[in-house]
């Protein structure tokens, strides 16, 4: 903390939470709502078009990896590659292709999205069953009836759990994008680092983590509604029958004299 902001926080009259430069601030809340929901729009806007262009550049790449195993080798390779490089090494490479623009990072969240969407996706095309397929040949499905009607359907488990893995990750490397202008909550959060705004860097740390949450619980909704064969069966409920009464045995009259037994 620098000696002007120290000095600024002891001048700050009581109950000033932005003069006194709190962690928590209803009035930054207030008085910077708009700036909040522009930098959490584009947050959102940033990831979202990373995760779909990965998924449709994932596809036809698992599609050739499980050609062979040297197709594989190869794709799985290359997409591998591409994570290790570091975000800041990512965007500057990507720059003289799209310059200081938004599309740097959707570009750079993409191929970082591969290494993830490619092996889910080339997983759940694998573990459909051999005789599944056999019996589409034999209902007269092609290559690319059975692909979208019987073997995209059933690798669905695979493909959203890699989703959910990458909606996540693609939350939190947004921020990233801060170096170029484009980072959505990662603009407030460098900004309010630079500036020790306590309370600006905190909301955009916590938006953040609230979109991460909201992204894996909407997309394993999106699961669980995809394919609801997966869902573990409920016992059948036993229906309700009002119970009776157990019956009494008669009783026997002291009285009555006894049975005569048969001559």
């Amino acid at each position: 903390m620098t000696a002007t902001t120290a000095g600024r926080e002891a001048a700050a009259p009581p109950g000033d939470c932005l003069a006194a430069n709190e962690w928590i601030c209803g009035e930054y809340l207030r008085t910077r709502s708009q700036e909040l929901v522009d930098a959490t729009l584009q947050h959102v806007g940033i990831t979202a078009a990373s995760v779909l262009l990965g998924l449709v550049l994932a596809v036809p790449l698992a599609l050739l990896a499980r050609r062979g195993r040297r197709a594989a080798g190869t794709v799985l390779g290359l997409t591998t590659a591409l994570y290790t490089v570091p975000s800041l090494a990512m965007f500057s490479l990507l720059l003289p292709l799209f310059g200081l623009s938004a599309a740097v990072v959707v570009a750079g969240l993409t191929l970082y999205s591969l290494t993830v969407l490619v092996r889910n996706v080339l997983a759940g095309l694998e573990a459909v069953p051999e005789e599944v397929r056999e019996a589409a040949r034999g209902m007269g499905y092609g290559p690319a009836g059975m692909l979208l009607k019987v073997e995209l359907p059933l690798a669905l488990p695979a493909v959203t759990a890699g989703l959910r893995i990458t909606a996540v990750s693609a939350v939190s490397l947004t921020t990233v994008g801060a170096i170029v202008g484009h980072g959505g909550l990662g603009n407030l959060i460098y900004s309010g680092m630079k500036s020790v705004f306590r309370a600006e860097v905190l909301t955009a740390s916590v938006i953040c983590v609230l979109l991460a949450v909201l992204a894996d619980l909407a997309l394993l909704g999106l699961q669980r509604l995809l394919t609801p064969w997966t869902r573990p069966a409920r016992p059948p409920r036993a229906r309700w029958a009002p119970r009776r009464a157990p019956r009494r045995a008669p009783r026997r009259d002291a009285a009555a004299p006894p049975a005569k037994e048969a001559v």
